[in-house]
């Protein structure tokens, strides 16, 4: 017991996965040697091969040729970007794919595998500048690898779980265990990723060209979205008043950006 617990301490590293940007993204973040970013990359990309498989098998992969055109076109531009807060990403193997399907959500996986839903596309018809919002923020989600810290994260609290389990011989004390290292930990983080991804996603549509401050009119758009059940992409967001507070600080901070990027084009 006293190595898992050693193991679980010694296993994770403060790491700086990306550069602060002009945003200024600057927190210390925690993963797990269990984790290392090729393999996660690696099954990132598995899985990706899988979802396209699916959707086309079922006819949902890149059916409206205009749609699948824009995506891609602005994805580009912004990827164009990434070297700001990371140089390295400029040489992942991006991948851009819209899936049908009616779910308001967009995602991008570790490695730069993004996909786009036409329920996002068809539900809130974003403006150019609106859709570069979603983008960047998806972007900047696998840019700051907020799918390894989490997964390291768990990592650390099962070995953890499996020791109190040990000692306890319980295994209702370490489902118990699960449940309340998932408030303490998965939701809270998972809600200051959410942070940092609006944050350095503003920045990358401002360098890209497009107008940061579109961000809070998407993510309005958005919260009215469904009702009392708001879309899966805002499911562990804070509360739209702190968000829209959060984006109108953030695009103001990065509107000399666009502004220049503007006058380049």
């Amino acid at each position: 017991m006293a190595a898992l617990l050693a193991l679980a301490v010694a296993g994770c590293e403060s790491v700086q996965t990306t550069q602060s940007g002009a945003i200024g993204i600057n927190r210390t973040q925690r993963m797990s040697s269990l984790v290392s970013e090729a393999q996660l990359n690696q099954q990132a990309a598995q899985l990706y091969q899988q979802t396209l498989t699916g959707a086309r098998s079922k006819g949902q992969l890149n059916t409206n040729a205009s749609q699948l055109s824009r995506v891609r076109a602005i994805s580009q531009r912004l990827i164009a970007q990434v070297g700001a807060f990371r140089p390295d990403a400029a040489n992942w193997k991006w991948e851009v794919n819209v899936i049908d399907s009616k779910e308001v959500n967009a995602w991008c996986m570790p490695g730069g595998k993004i996909a786009v839903y036409t329920g996002l596309l068809d539900t809130i018809k974003p403006t150019d500048d609106e859709l570069a919002a979603v983008l960047g923020h998806e972007i900047a989600h696998a840019l700051r690898e907020h799918a390894r810290e989490r997964a390291s994260e768990q990592m650390a609290t099962n070995v953890g779980l499996s020791v109190l389990a040990a000692i306890t011989g319980s295994q209702a004390t370490s489902d118990l265990g699960g449940a309340l290292a998932n408030v303490m930990f998965a939701l809270p983080n998972s809600r200051l990723h959410e942070t940092e991804a609006d944050r350095m996603g503003v920045e990358l549509a401002a360098r890209a060209g497009y107008d940061p401050r579109a961000a809070v009119t998407l993510w309005t758009k958005m919260g009215q979205v469904g009702g009392s059940a708001p879309p899966e992409i805002l499911s562990t967001h804070p509360s739209a008043e702190s968000r829209i507070a959060d984006l109108k600080q953030a695009s103001e901070k990065v509107l000399p950006l666009y502004q220049q990027a503007r006058a380049k084009r």
